[in-house]
């Protein structure tokens, strides 16, 4: 094997590292919103099926993924992963200055924007410095992500706390020194092989006609676990304070589930490397049922923990499933597993709003209990097309 085959196939830790870091650093303050929510809807009189849509306009921007897709296959993609926590930051930071719903659209639609520039090109870039290994690398990336959303929200309301809800714009500074800190350690590393790589060629109708199969089971699976993903993710907060706990409470509660989160991820990745991407997300898929189950029923805080091992697995093992495949746009094929993702989640989460409106959370969780079972023959589906 010649020295440079080899050195590709090599596991570059550092800059593996990095581009976690970066993960950790945009996706913290994209965390903000789920436990401001209580707050948010108090001060401007929402209803939850308006805040759904608070979310969904994050998303609307991922429908241009593919487009986007494109256009880091034509340019110097590091850019992209430095810029966006300062972007991010600076409008998550000013949500409580808002004064009106257009004003909450506009400055969420600016981070949804943010984070589809962030999360197109990003795991491409994991993968070509994970070598052999990228479910390992995926979980890694995604470690930071969800790491990201265990410190969001402790970080954003100990802003409130300490200050007020207006005044968690003192919070910027941290993300603009995120995108300064991203600027040095990426500039100066070897970037002509992983961060400014080659355009990638290639006949977009072409691999959207033969992965289409594909593409259908994984917006199956993931339609199947939005809910259930959204009403603990989104909603946990608003769940809690409506059952009389504090903000503080549900705060903690929405951290618990994210920090085992951080463990299932990044378990799940290097899992699924050695016993294949399919049976990794069909014991998770199980896991994710019967945990979400038993919380329904009893309300116990440690059940979120153990549901957090379960849930989060799928990202990383998805996305590695993603870069498996034998397509020579790899992030083409990522732009679009982000577009489903997100898009489909979009409408999930819409839905998931109206019916919490309609026969409260408590229920809705129930009905999400149900709705997540499909998970387990989506992930057996998968079978036919990674390993």
């Amino acid at each position: 094997m010649k020295h440079s085959e080899k050195k590709a196939a090599e596991f570059q830790k550092s800059d593996v590292f990095i581009l976690s870091a970066a993960h950790l650093a945009h996706d913290t303050f994209s965390a903000f919103l789920a436990p401001l929510l209580p707050l948010l809807i108090e001060k401007l009189g929402m209803s939850l099926s308006m805040t759904a849509f608070l979310d969904i306009i994050r998303r609307i921007p991922a429908l241009f993924n593919p487009f986007l897709g494109l256009l880091a296959e034509k340019t110097g993609i590091k850019y992209f992963v430095i810029l966006t926590p300062a972007i991010t930051a600076i409008s998550m930071g000013l949500i409580g200055l808002a004064n009106s719903f257009a004003m909450l659209f506009i400055l969420l639609f600016v981070s949804g924007i943010s984070a589809a520039l962030f999360h197109v090109p990003s795991p491409v870039l994991v993968k070509e410095a994970s070598g052999n290994r990228v479910g390992t690398g995926m979980s890694f990336f995604m470690v930071g992500g969800e790491l990201a959303r265990t410190v969001g929200p402790l970080l954003v309301i100990s802003a409130v706390s300490y200050w007020s809800l207006e005044e968690i714009y003192r919070l910027i500074p941290l993300g603009i020194i995120a995108s300064l800190v991203l600027y040095v350690k990426l500039k100066n590393i070897d970037g002509d092989r992983k961060f400014s790589k080659k355009k990638e060629i290639g006949d977009t109708r072409k691999i959207l006609r033969k992965y289409w199969p594909y593409f259908t089971v994984i917006a199956a699976f993931i339609s199947f676990q939005a809910a259930m993903k959204s009403a603990l993710t989104l909603y946990l907060p608003v769940y809690l304070t409506g059952q009389g706990e504090s903000l503080w409470y549900a705060g903690i509660s929405l951290s618990v589930l994210q920090f085992f989160g951080v463990i299932g991820t990044f378990c799940a990745g290097s899992i699924s490397d050695k016993i294949g991407r399919k049976s990794t997300l069909v014991f998770s898929s199980i896991g994710a049922v019967i945990t979400m189950a038993l919380f329904v029923f009893t309300h116990n805080i440690v059940l979120l923990g153990v549901l957090g091992l379960f849930l989060f697995a799928s990202g990383p093992v998805l996305m590695a499933s993603i870069q498996d495949t034998d397509s020579n746009m790899p992030t083409f094929m990522n732009s679009m597993y982000m577009f489903i993702n997100f898009g489909v989640g979009s409408v999930i989460v819409f839905v998931l709003g109206y019916v919490g409106d309609w026969i409260g959370l408590e229920q809705t969780y129930k009905y999400c209990v149900v709705f997540a079972m499909g998970t387990i023959p989506a992930a057996l589906l998968l079978n036919r097309f990674s390993r």
